[in-house]
Parts: C-alpha cells; structure tokens; sequence
C-alpha cells in the first residue's frame, strides 16, 4: 500500500469523524431547545436567540441596588464639651491620686527604717571592750565592713579639745568618743576613694592623691578639703557601740588637731601628700 493511499484513507476517517461530531452537537442542542432533530442550523440559530431573550427578560439580578448614603449629622457642641470637661477630670484625678501615692510610700519609709544592720542604718557594732580589743588585734585599727567605717580609739585627753573643736558636732559623738572610740567613714573627703591604714605611721593615708589623717581622722595633708567623715555614735544601758550610718557628718574643718599626733614612723606614701 502505498504512502499516497494511506494519506487518503487518514483523510476520510478525519472527515468522517467530523461529520459524526457535528451531527452528535446538532442533535443535543435541537433536544435543548425542544426543536425535532432535523431541523436546521439555522432554524436552531434563532431558537437559541429566542430563548435567550426571553431569559434576560425574567431573571432578575443578583446584586441589590446600591442604598443611599447616610445623612452626615455634626456632633452636638455641648455633648463634646461634656467629654472634653471629663477628660480633663478624669486626668487631674488620676494625677492627684498618684501623687498622693509617692507621699504616702514616702512617709512610710521614713516611718521604718529601710534596713536592720547594714550599711544606711542603726548598727549594733558590739561592746566597747571587745571593739577595742579587736583595735589592738589591728595594730591600732578596727574595720568593720558592714558599715564601711573604721574604728579607732580615741584618748580620754582629748575630750575637751573635742567639745570645742567638734562643736558643730559633738552631741551626735561625745557617748562614742567619751568611751573611748571613733567611727569613721572609709571613704575619702576629696574623691571618694577607699582611704586605708598605714600601720608604719599609724595614719590613714589615701592612694589615689596623697590626703593622709591622724587615728581619729583629722586631716594631715594632701588636697583633702576637710577631716574624715564620721558617723554619729551611742552606747547603750549593755554597753554596746551603735553606730548610725544612715547620717554621715562632714569631718573636721581644716587645721583641727585634737590629739596631737604626728607620724609615729615611716608614712606609707612616698610623696608625703602631695597629688
């Protein structure tokens, strides 16, 4: 069979197929439009027109008709000045009552002290005769690390120097300093720096800048502007040193000197308190 034969056969089977298709559709859409199978193309044409019309004409749409916009009514002045005026209020009030809040904490923590025993409040450092002996233990110097502050004893001789000297002071020391003892704060007049003790010299005698001061903390040398600071001190009815560190009392002016002591051996600074 030649290749021109198979061209042909190919040919009608395709056109057959096509004949079969269109008359198969003609068939379904004449059933659709209730028309008798052999009518034409053309009459089924105007049938389908027919009845689409007539469906435009009864279905009736989906989407409602817009509404009308809503009427834009203004608020009423006097209603907004109402909340406004609330507003306001309700501020003021608020406020107010916090304010009242911060005072009432405020009262409260003055009322009751903020700690028991350490550093910012009344401490029981203990008995003067044990405090001295832990003096003499620390070759003339007693550090007590809860309250930040040395200990040192201070000489009965001294005492009317120190009424007259520390007047600015000396109710809030004189039941410490009458039994023998000073507390004074660790840290430096001048920069706040932790001040040490020179065990050669008997002195303290700052690192950072050169200050130095005698056993109880009056100012030797070096830029600071005034003696050590020092904490007000009691005894009580069992003889125990409390020591308030809440209240920290400016030192001695410049050029106090109630014991007279002077350098007892080499100073630990080379400088001799300079900066």
């Amino acid at each position: 069979m030649t290749t021109g034969v198979l061209v042909a056969i190919a040919v009608l089977a395709l056109l057959a197929v096509l004949a079969f298709v269109v008359s198969y559709r003609r068939k379904d859409t004449a059933q659709a439009l209730g028309l008798p199978e052999k009518t034409s193309r053309r009459e089924q044409r105007k049938a389908g027109k027919a009845v689409e019309a007539a469906a435009r004409q009864t279905i009736s749409p989906l989407d409602p008709p817009p509404a009308a916009p809503a009427v834009y009514i203004p608020p009423d002045p006097e209603t907004l000045g109402v909340t406004r005026r609330q507003f306001l209020n309700r501020s003021i009030g608020a406020t107010f009552g916090f304010s009242l809040s911060v005072l009432g904490i405020v009262v409260v923590q003055n009322l009751y002290p903020s700690g028991v025993g350490g550093f910012g409040a009344k401490i029981n450092v203990g008995s003067i005769s044990k405090i001295k002996d832990g003096i003499a233990a620390g070759n003339g110097f007693f550090y007590f690390p809860a309250g930040r502050m040395w200990i040192t004893e201070y000489p009965a001789a001294a005492l009317p120097k120190a009424e007259t000297q520390y007047a600015a002071f000396y109710d809030q020391v004189e039941q410490g300093l009458s039994a023998g003892v000073v507390a004074l704060f660790q840290t430096c007049p001048h920069l706040g720096c932790r001040v040490p003790e020179c065990a050669t010299s008997q002195w303290f005698e700052c690192p950072c800048h050169g200050s130095q001061y005698n056993r109880v903390g009056e100012q030797k040398g070096g830029p600071a502007p005034r003696g050590m600071d020092r904490f007000p001190m009691t005894v009580n009815a069992k003889g125990e040193l409390e020591v308030n560190t809440g209240t920290v009392i400016p030192g001695p002016v410049l050029g106090t000197n109630t014991t007279g002591q002077e350098a007892e051996g080499p100073n630990c600074l080379s400088d001799g308190g300079g900066h």
